[in-house]
């Protein structure tokens, strides 16, 4: 008998053991569900009090669905202090755990790891970009690193440990944080040793797509202000930026308005874009940009306008990507026509010109900014970055409605609840849920063929532009060895200035040609024309030089 009460307890003890393992588990694996409860327990301010003095703020929770239920002191602690003595700010969460606490699958979706998407995979080895990169953009820091993008949960780490960013000062604790996601300083180091082979193009305007720790302390166009430190400066300042303020990716508050609930743009350069230039939002569209506008709200301190923000009447994809998916300058470069330097003091260095690749070379001209000169030609050049949306305007899908989020964060169904995928990966690793929406007659293997053949044309074109700008380049070294004059050397650059520009674009641009096959098909051909007009220059002229000797 005792030995038969003895199993009975120690079964339930086991089974006891059990079961709390069981919720340590779970809970270790719901830590959305844990802020949640955190959340509920804070004490709740009189948000009378604070609409007092925060008038934008009060005009736009009483619209949006955060108005009821959602407590000021939910997201800014500290409040009881900032009550009483206004100089005292309260302490603000930033941090995409703060929104995860209700909304727990688009916060675990987004910090979610792809393994299907490689880290540190340089584009020169792959098929879709040039193995001739460094020649082509010699001397740019991009020379030093250029990698394939991977997810929102990685922009900040990826950009801090990049070969062109810091001099290689930052890296990972261990290289098995590799795919490790949270916290900045709980992921990298700083070594304070610089590296062979590196370069420190970083500069504090990169910031304002890589994070949005910055939102609240960062002034309108990096302009430099009394209330706050940050403004437009180079490596040095975005070392102590990124020490002294930065921990999180960028997260939910820079596409959701956390007080009215609707969708909006914190990028200055695209709000100065759309709003203050007035291009509006789709600038070769002027119906779409009736129907889906921006209105600019600008917060001050110190009686002075400090930030703004953009809030769309509309909810739109396409715009909320637009704020880092485009092609912009973020550094310092020179005036093509004067020589002279374009510092971080200018505005140019966070620019969005905001047009398609047939006319940024008309539009950076309009502004007199180029980014750097080639090593070799001498030519004006521009460094393109990431023009997603400006080549996504005009494409097929784009006229059909399809917007970014029907790819790349399509509706998805978990556990019978629907919601939309905050991982922003590629569509080809969610076929399902993203081409067979549209197309359900395909299969997914037919999908996938269809997005290989249009990249598959697109990588072949870029190859043959490549080649021929290599040979422009070939054709300038044998002109100047053989001392072809000054005039004939400027205006094949005015070729190699074009068929880049033509070319690069498809290189920075993630797709491949897919977001808008015909486009890039006409402007790599462009690209070869350009480049064989400026090779026929030179070599009239070298052969005009040969026969004079």
């Amino acid at each position: 008998m005792a030995r038969k009460i003895w199993m009975v307890v120690f079964s339930a003890f086991i089974v006891a053991a059990l079961a709390f393992s069981a919720a340590q588990a779970e809970k270790e694996k719901k830590p959305a569900k844990k802020s949640k409860s955190k959340a509920v327990a804070v004490k709740s301010v009189n948000e009378a009090i604070c609409f007092g003095c925060h008038q934008e703020v009060q005009a736009l929770k009483e619209k949006g669905k955060h108005a009821k239920g959602v407590n000021c002191a939910l997201c800014h602690s500290e409040t009881a202090g900032h009550l009483a003595d206004s100089a005292k700010k309260p302490i603000t969460r930033l941090d995409a755990e703060a929104c995860g606490a209700c909304h727990k699958e688009q916060w675990q979706t987004l910090m979610e790891v792809t393994l299907k998407s490689k880290a540190k995979l340089e584009k020169a080895t792959t098929i879709s970009r040039s193995p001739t990169f460094d020649k082509l953009m010699m001397p740019h820091g991009f020379t030093k690193e250029h990698d394939e993008p991977r997810s929102h949960a990685f922009m900040l780490i990826d950009h801090m440990i990049v070969d062109r960013g810091y001099g290689g000062r930052f890296q990972l604790r261990d290289w098995t944080y590799i795919n490790k996601t949270g916290k900045l300083w709980e992921i990298i180091e700083d070594t304070g040793k610089e590296l062979p082979q590196t370069a420190k193009a970083a500069n504090t305007v990169c910031f304002t797509c890589k994070t949005s720790d910055i939102v609240l302390k960062w002034p309108y166009m990096g302009d430099a202000h009394s209330a706050s430190p940050l403004k437009r400066a180079l490596n040095p300042a975005a070392v102590e930026l990124a020490k002294n303020h930065l921990q999180n990716p960028m997260g939910c508050i820079q596409c959701h308005d956390p007080h009215a609930a609707k969708p909006r743009v914190i990028r200055d350069a695209l709000i100065e874009a759309v709003v203050d230039r007035g291009e509006g939002t789709y600038p070769y569209d002027q119906k779409k940009s009736k129907e889906i506008t921006m209105e600019k709200i600008t917060f001050k301190r110190g009686g002075k306008e400090f930030r703004a923000i953009g809030i769309l009447n509309k909810p739109d994809s396409n715009l909320l990507c637009a704020q880092c998916h485009v092609e912009y300058n973020c550094n310092p470069g020179f005036n093509p026509e004067t020589g002279a330097p374009v510092g971080m003091d200018n505005r140019l260095s966070n620019y969005y010109p905001w047009v398609n690749v047939f006319d940024l070379k008309k539009r950076y001209a309009s502004v007199n900014f180029k980014d750097f000169k080639h090593a070799i030609t001498g030519a004006a050049l521009t460094k393109i970055q990431h023009p997603e949306v400006e080549t996504y305007w005009g494409s097929k899908h784009e006229k059909a409605g399809v917007e970014c989020k029907d790819c790349h964060m399509p509706r998805v169904k978990k556990k019978g609840k629907e919601f939309t995928f905050h991982g922003q990966r590629s569509a080809r690793y969610m076929l399902k849920d993203t081409c067979l929406r549209c197309h359900p007659d395909w299969t997914a293997e037919q999908a996938d063929h269809q997005v290989e053949a249009i990249q598959n044309y697109t990588r072949g074109k870029m190859r043959k532009a490549e080649f021929w700008l290599g040979e422009l380049i070939n054709a300038f070294i044998r002109a100047k060895d053989i001392g072809v004059g000054e005039d004939v050397l400027q205006e094949a650059r005015k070729e190699h200035d074009r068929a880049h520009i033509l070319w690069e674009w498809w290189t920075a641009e993630n797709s491949d040609g897919f977001h808008n096959p015909g486009q890039a098909r006409q402007s790599l051909a462009e690209s070869i024309n350009a480049s064989q007009k400026g090779i026929e220059l030179l070599n009239k002229a070298i052969s005009q030089k040969v026969a004079q000797k």
